[in-house]
């Protein structure tokens, strides 16, 4: 009789173990959905989704001799959302300590395309790692070391931004990262490093003042830096907005991205469509000339306007972190994403020159989807951080903010 009550009570209270385990499980599954913003999530999935269906259209229509784009952006884009969901729930604090590793890595990337770089067909630079299964394009991580970077730097001299000693120390930083990508030849990423530098900047509090003098010297030096330009991009500059004027040279892309954008009026030809219009770039750096051919004007405000949401998702998450990392964070990988978009449309509408730049999450390229995607895991992972700091700020009266 008490070997039967022992052995009830030992099932009872394994019993009572499970149901606590699984109630913790099922609790943390809870609290990491909530905790999640999906808006922010859902949007970038969509603009995957689509990229992947555009891969598949470039392909189907045999614009490209294999259908390595459409496999390579498909594995990509879900690499990418399970490291940004895994991201998410790390705190963005103990990711962001180690960036004197992400740094010396990258820089150690980016030093090794000037010796055994590989120029994909199209591209101007050898600014990618052929690693045999795939092509790795170092100063995509590049940018996320800097801001890493940047934002502890930032952070020590919060207090002190607008001395000018200061500012020069900062100044000198980031030259260590647009130096070495200027001197890669990748003009796009180096005005990208720019943005990120300046952004962050501004959201440090440097002042206008001292914004306004370095706009002044960078004024007088665009002479000099147009002199230093080679021949080939001082051409693509002269004939951006109006490259009818040699449609079989510099302007070339540009025009014939042009015809595509066009065509497709306001709701496109469709993806499928018979008869499309080939032209260089359609998977990459012309992407959106691509989508105004199969999906029209309409195809192509949804996802500017999925972009510009992300973009200010990003800004509200910046002004809710928990300290001036997380702002940090939020604001560069902001600028990543506007100034890229900027770039992007610009060049296909023809406002801006051709200079290598992709749109977040719907170009082809392995290495750019999956930052992308690790910068929204940083960002959500600021969001979740920020909201547990709600919730304890609510329930105890006392805030965790640093």
């Amino acid at each position: 009789m008490a070997q039967s009550t022992l052995k009830s009570t030992l099932k009872s209270s394994i019993k009572t173990k499970n149901q606590t385990r699984f109630e913790r499980f099922m609790r943390t599954v809870k609290e990491g959905f909530l905790g999640t913003d999906k808006l922010l999530l859902l949007l970038c999935i969509g603009l995957s989704v689509l990229s992947c269906i555009i891969m598949y259209s470039i392909c189907y229509q045999g614009f490209v001799n294999s259908w390595s784009i459409f496999y390579t952006q498909v594995f990509a884009s879900i690499l990418g959302i399970i490291v940004a969901v895994v991201i998410s729930f790390i705190d963005y604090q103990t990711i962001a300590r180690f960036w004197p590793f992400y740094m010396a890595v990258s820089i150690f990337l980016v030093l090794l395309t000037f010796f055994i770089g590989y120029q994909p067909e199209g591209s101007d630079d050898k600014a990618w790692l052929d690693l045999g299964f795939t092509l790795l394009q170092p100063s995509e991580l590049l940018k996320l070391a800097f801001i890493f970077s940047f934002g502890f730097h930032l952070s020590m001299v919060k207090n002190r931004v607008n001395f000018l000693s200061t500012f020069l120390g900062l100044l000198a930083h980031a030259l260590v990262p647009i130096g070495l990508i200027a001197l890669q030849g990748d003009l796009g990423s180096m005005l990208v490093f720019v943005f990120i530098y300046v952004v962050m900047l501004v959201a440090a509090g440097l002042s206008w003042k001292l914004l306004a003098i370095a706009g002044g010297i960078l004024a007088v030096a665009a002479p000099i830096a147009w002199l230093l330009l080679p021949d080939y991009l001082q051409e693509r500059f002269m004939v951006a907005w109006n490259p009818g004027l040699d449609p079989q040279g510099a302007g070339m892309q540009q025009y014939r991205g042009q015809i595509a954008l066009g065509s497709g009026q306001l709701f496109g030809r469709g993806l499928f469509a018979d008869g499309l219009y080939n032209f260089p770039a359609r998977h990459n750096d012309m992407v959106f000339a691509y989508i105004g051919q199969t999906l029209g004007f309409v195809g192509c405000i949804v996802v500017a306007l999925a972009i510009t949401i992300i973009c200010v998702k990003m800004l509200f998450i910046a002004k809710k972190s928990n300290d001036d990392m997380g702002l940090y964070i939020c604001c560069g990988i902001f600028a990543i994403w506007l100034f890229q978009t900027i770039l992007n449309i610009g060049m296909v509408i023809c406002v801006l020159p051709v200079i290598g730049v992709t749109l977040p999450l719907v170009s082809y390229g392995g290495t750019s989807v999956l930052v992308s995607y690790l910068s929204i895991g940083l960002v959500m992972s600021v969001h979740r951080q920020a909201r547990r700091e709600s919730m304890f700020e609510s329930r105890s009266g006392t805030s965790l903010r640093k």
